[in-house]
C-alpha cells in the first residue's frame, strides 16, 4: 500500500486517531463498555476501530493481496462477474430411509428451485457395512440413506437424468464403490462418462483428524484415493474427485483458522498423491474443489472464505508450479455451521441459518446448503427443508446481495482480518511441513490435538457465560415449544436386509466372485482400484463386501486416540 490513502497521509490518519481515542476515553467515562469479550470466535482480537494504516502495518498491497475477482491471488472470488453470471448452486442435504424415499425428497426439491442434487448416507454405509452386517442393527437410513449394491443405486437416482444434474455425494471411506457405482448407473442410462458431472466428498485424511469414519490406516488410504484421481483425471472430465472438507474439522470443534490450515494442508496431501501418481499437476488440480463450514462469526467467515481462495492460488503456484489458472482456484460449496443450532429455541436456528448463509455469499462461495432448523434433533423434515431452500432464494431475489462483486473487499476491517488468518493458517502447514507431512501429523495425532484444545476452551468459556449462546446460556426459557420431527420408521431397516440379501441370492454368485477376486488382485499388485470395482459392482457384489476385502489387504484402523 502506497504512503497515502484517498490523498490523506497515513501519518496524518494515526495521528487523527490518536486525537479520537482521547475523545473515545472521555465518552467511556459517561458509558463504559459492556462486559463482553471483543474477540472473534476463534479468539482473534477485534479491534474497535480499523483504519488504512492498520493495512499498512502488514505491507498490505492491493494488486498482489487483492487484486480483481476472477483473477489470481482470487482473493476477491473465482469468477470475474460472480453471481451477475453464474449463480451460486443451491443444495440442500438429502437422504433418509430407503432409496426411494431420498429419491422422493430429491424430486421434491428439484421441483422447489433446487438446483444439484446432495446426498448423505446412513452410518453404516459411511463404516462400509450392508444393511445386513450385525453392525448396522439400528442404524440403516437413520442419518441418510442406505445404499449397499447396484440396484439400490438405481432406485436412489431413479427418473432422474445423470446426464442434466450436478450429484454431490458426502462418502468418504468406501466413496470409491460409491463413484463405481453412480458410474454404473450412468452407463445403463446412456450418460457418456464426458457428462458425468458432481462431486465426490472422498476426503479420508479429515475422517482420521475429526470425523473418524475409516476402514484402513491413512497410507492404503491415499493409495485408493490415488488410483480415484488416476481415473477420473482421464475418465471423468466433469467430476470433483475430491471435496477437501473443512466443514467437518470445524464441526469437531476447531477454530476457523484451524479449519483453514488444516484443510489446505490436506489439499496439500492430496495433490502430492497425485503427483506421486505420476498426474500433471494441472491434469487434476482444477477438479480438486473444497467444502468449508460457516459459523456464527459473521466477518471472520467471510474473511476465511477470501484468505482461503488466496493462500491455495499462492500454493499451487508457488509451491508447486501450477500454470493452469483454474489450478490456482480454490472452488468451494459452503454449509451453514450444523454445530452451531441449539435444541432449546429452535426457531432461532432459522436466524441463524440466514447470517450464515449471508456471510457464505459474501465470501463468495459456489455452491451453498442451508441447515433446517430441526437438524439438531433429527433428519429435516420436507417443510423444514423446504424453509432452509427458501432462505437461499429469499436471499438471492430480495436482498440485492449477489449484485456486487465482493461488496465487503477493501473495508480495511475485512482486510486486516484477511490477512491475519492467511498468516496463522500459513504457520500451521509450515509446522505440518516440518512434521514431514499431513500423514504423517495425522499418524502422531498433531492435528488431532490441536482440535481437541481449542474445543475445550470454548466449552469452558460457554460454561463460565463469557461466550453466549441464546437458548444455552442467555435469554434461557425452562418451557420448550415441540416441533414437528421426522421419523424414520422401523420397517426401513427390515426391507433393506431384504433387498440386500434378494441382490445377493438373485446375481451369478460365479461372476460375483471372480469379480471380487480381480479386486483382490489390483489391491496387491498396485494396478488402478477403480475398473475392477466398476466391472464388480455390475456384478452386484455389494459395498459391504469390497469394504472387508479392503479391511483383510489393507488392515483395519484404529483410532490410536492421542492425549
Amino acid at each position: 500500500m502506497s504512503a497515502s490513502s484517498n490523498g490523506n497521509d497515513l501519518t496524518e490518519i494515526q495521528k487523527e486517531r490518536k486525537a479520537w481515542e482521547t475523545r473515545l476515553g472521555e465518552q467511556e467515562k459517561k458509558s463504559p463498555l459492556r462486559d463482553a469479550s471483543f474477540t472473534t470466535l476463534s479468539d482473534m482480537e477485534v479491534p474497535l476501530l480499523s483504519t488504512p494504516a492498520d493495512l499498512e502495518s502488514v505491507e498490505f498491497d492491493y494488486l498482489k493481496d487483492l487484486g480483481f475477482p476472477g483473477e489470481y491471488p482470487y482473493t476477491r472470488g473465482v469468477q470475474r462477474n460472480m453471481y451477475r453470471g453464474k449463480l451460486w448452486t443451491m443444495r440442500q442435504f438429502a437422504g433418509f430411509g430407503s432409496a426411494q424415499d431420498t429419491n422422493r425428497r430429491f424430486k421434491l426439491l428439484l421441483a422447489n428451485g433446487q438446483t444439484g442434487l446432495s446426498t448423505a448416507f446412513d452410518m453404516p454405509t459411511l463404516m462400509g457395512y450392508d444393511p445386513d452386517h450385525a453392525l448396522a442393527e439400528g442404524e440403516v437410513g437413520r442419518e441418510g440413506t442406505s445404499v449397499s449394491h447396484l440396484g439400490d443405486m438405481e432406485a436412489l437416482f431413479g427418473d432422474i437424468p445423470l446426464g442434466e444434474v450436478t450429484t454431490s455425494m458426502t462418502i468418504n471411506a468406501p466413496a470409491i464403490v460409491m463413484l463405481a457405482l453412480y458410474v454404473a448407473v450412468a452407463e445403463r442410462q446412456g450418460v457418456p462418462y464426458s457428462k458425468i458431472a458432481g462431486t465426490l466428498q472422498n476426503d479420508i485424511l479429515k475422517e482420521f483428524i475429526a470425523q473418524k469414519e475409516w476402514i484402513s490406516p491413512p497410507r492404503p488410504s491415499m493409495r485408493i484415493i490415488r488410483d480415484m484421481l488416476g481415473f477420473c483425471t482421464e475418465k471423468l472430465p466433469k467430476w470433483n474427485t475430491i471435496s477437501i472438507s473443512g466443514y467437518h474439522i470445524r464441526e469437531a470443534g476447531a477454530s476457523a483458522v484451524q479449519e483453514l490450515a488444516f484443510t489446505l494442508a490436506d489439499g496439500v496431501g492430496y495433490v502430492q498423491a497425485g503427483l506421486e501418481a505420476g498426474l500433471d499437476v494441472d491434469a487434476f488440480a482444477p477438479r480438486l474443489s473444497f467444502f468449508f463450514d460457516v459459523h456464527n462469526d459473521f466477518f471472520e467467515e467471510i474473511a476465511k472464505l477470501r484468505a482461503a481462495r488466496r493462500l491455495w492460488a499462492r500454493l499451487m503456484k508457488e509451491r508447486f508450479g501450477a500454470k493452469n489458472p483454474r489450478s490456482w482456484m480454490l472452488r468451494t460449496h459452503c454449509q451453514t455451521a450444523g454445530v452451531s443450532l441449539t435444541a432449546q429455541q429452535p426457531m432461532n436456528n432459522v436466524v441463524r441459518t440466514t447470517w450464515q448463509a449471508l456471510a457464505a455469499i459474501l465470501g463468495g462461495t459456489q455452491s451453498l446448503h442451508t441447515n433446517s432448523l430441526d437438524e439438531t434433533y433429527a433428519l429435516p423434515t420436507e417443510s423444514a427443508a423446504k424453509l432452509a431452500l427458501r432462505t437461499q432464494q429469499l436471499l438471492l431475489d430480495e436482498s440485492g446481495i449477489g449484485n456486487v462483486v465482493d461488496p465487503l473487499g477493501g473495508s480495511y476491517y475485512v482486510e486486516r482480518l484477511t490477512d491475519q488468518m492467511e498468516a496463522e493458517a500459513l504457520a500451521y502447514i509450515h509446522k505440518i511441513d516440518d512434521l514431514g507431512g499431513i500423514v504423517r501429523a495425522i499418524e502422531i495425532g498433531y492435528p488431532q490435538r490441536e482440535i481437541a484444545e481449542t474445543a475445550f476452551r470454548f466449552q469452558q468459556r460457554v460454561e463460565s457465560g463469557e461466550r453466549k449462546i441464546v437458548g444455552i446460556n442467555s435469554q434461557v426459557e425452562t418451557e420448550q415449544t415441540p416441533i414437528p420431527l421426522l421419523k424414520i420408521d422401523p420397517e426401513v431397516e427390515r426391507s433393506q436386509i431384504r433387498r440386500c440379501q434378494a441382490a445377493k441370492a438373485s446375481r451369478s454368485g460365479a461372476q460375483a466372485a471372480r469379480a471380487l477376486d480381480a479386486v483382490r488382485k489390483s489391491c496387491r499388485d498396485g494396478s488402478n482400484l477403480v475398473p475392477p470395482i466398476l466391472e464388480a459392482v455390475k456384478a452386484y457384489v455389494t459395498l459391504g463386501e469390497i469394504s472387508q476385502l479392503f479391511r483383510e489387504e489393507f488392515g483395519v484402523y484404529r483410532d490410536p486416540a492421542f492425549l
